[in-house]
């Protein structure tokens, strides 16, 4: 950790440097760095702490980690790292990394462990797009595992003419069909369509802050499948309300890749009739008439459609 910006009493040069012009800006706890104590140095002069610090650039070594609310696997998962992600880490307690994703921002724990220093891993080249891909031993299937990594992972592959389907990735081999370069849009049957990746991931559990191909919630569904074809998007429902796609209007009928927004829910449209969504009430990624998932909202619920919007 490098600790720059220490606020003490009769620290003139750390008020100067630090000191806030104008009130304190209105943030969103899930994508600012401020914890009270600590925040990240970008935000010097916009929140006060008592202590700010610049990030070290890790990166998630694991297949996967869960992002907590709080230090301790006891506490919420809020998001989801995959292997290859960067990660800004700003403190570590006890067993835990705290600082902020790389891709979305998200704020949040997740295991010292599970990260390294970026200077001692490859620039990841390639995703994985397919459900889950196997890193074998060799350049064969008959070859012995190393690892699984789920959809969504990062890694860096040097291709190679003695490796056939294979792409070498450190140790392993991982085949051609199970990754895409990453910045690419991998075609599948002549269309680029995110919802070509959501259908690989009917009856993927359900998982209250996953976003892997081995387990997901409603929001890290819609964040993966257009991350793969090459358009971020927020991490959660909310946030992908206001900044995915054009609203389409009323009297237009929905068609395949369209994201509908519920309270607290999103899915995007198989067609013009059914949605693909990870929910609680099946407990995994389903594909369901739209009709259905409306009638589920108690009768309270005036506006069970929040929006509909279309991609670019």
């Amino acid at each position: 950790m490098n600790i720059v910006g220490d606020i003490e009493a009769g620290d003139q040069s750390a008020r100067a440097k630090f000191s806030l012009h104008g009130p304190e800006e209105d943030f969103d706890p899930r994508t600012t760095a401020h914890r009270g104590d600590l925040a990240d140095i970008a935000l010097a002069g916009k929140l006060f702490a008592p202590h700010y610090a610049e990030a070290l650039p890790m990166r998630c070594a694991a297949p996967k980690a869960m992002i907590r609310k709080q230090g301790g696997k006891d506490h919420e998962a809020v998001s989801e790292l995959l292997h290859g992600e960067d990660f800004h880490l700003l403190d570590v307690v006890g067993d835990w990394a705290w600082g902020f994703c790389d891709h979305d921002g998200y704020v949040g724990y997740l295991p010292v462990h599970a990260l390294q220093h970026q200077r001692k891993t490859a620039q990841p080249t390639h995703l994985i797009s397919a459900r889950a891909a196997l890193i074998f031993i060799e350049p064969d299937v008959k070859a012995g595992v190393i690892k699984r990594l789920p959809m969504g992972s990062k890694l860096a592959c040097g291709e190679s003419s003695e490796c056939g389907n294979f792409l070498k990735s450190g140790k392993g081999y991982v085949h051609v069909r199970h990754v895409q370069k990453i910045g690419a849009k991998r075609v599948f049957d002549g269309t680029n369509s995110a919802v070509d990746f959501a259908e690989q991931l009917i009856g993927a559990p359900y998982l209250w802050g996953g976003r892997s191909g081995d387990g997901l919630d409603c929001s890290g569904l819609i964040q993966m499948v257009l991350g793969l074809t090459g358009q971020s998007a927020p991490r959660d429902a909310d946030q992908q309300l206001k900044a995915v796609g054009t609203e389409i209007t009323a009297d237009e009928q929905l068609k395949r890749g369209d994201i509908v927004f519920f309270p607290d829910h999103v899915g995007i449209m198989a067609d013009s009739d059914r949605i693909i969504h990870a929910n609680i009430h099946w407990m995994r990624v389903a594909v369901e008439p739209l009709d259905d998932v409306i009638a589920r909202f108690d009768d309270d619920v005036v506006q069970p459609v929040l929006a509909r919007k279309r991609l670019g």
